[in-house]
């Protein structure tokens, strides 16, 4: 997925849809890009949804959220809301262009959700 380090970051989480569409794998994919070229850090949403006390407390205090959603459901950003987050940013993957079941997981398309996601967490 490229080595270079596409923008920094710090105290940042990172929740993405990880459905079994193509955009829910393009939304999964970019996140753990950027956790790995260290923007923030790819965070369990189950863990949200299910209120875990840890995972609820660490993102509470998390300099910054990121929610990247692959289509209309919004479940990411659902999720959040319904947890009582509301101060995230926040990417839904099909308004970049990209159709749901007509959008590879390709390196290219990973790399557009990155790029806009790095303007969105900075």
């Amino acid at each position: 997925m490229g080595e270079e380090q596409v923008c920094s970051g710090g105290g940042k989480l990172i929740f993405s849809c990880s459905g079994a569409a193509d955009v829910g794998w393009i939304s999964d994919l970019a996140a753990r890009r950027m956790t790995s070229d260290g923007a923030g850090k790819m965070f369990c949403l189950a863990g949200i949804g299910g209120r875990v006390e840890p995972i609820m407390e660490k993102a509470k205090g998390a300099a910054k959220i990121l929610a990247i959603d692959g289509c209309s459901l919004d479940c990411v950003k659902r999720t959040l809301e319904n947890a009582g987050f509301s101060e995230f940013s926040y990417l839904r993957v099909t308004d970049l262009g990209l159709e749901k079941g007509q959008s590879p997981a390709s390196d290219e398309n990973v790399a557009k959700v990155v790029k806009k996601c790095c303007e969105l967490i900075n």
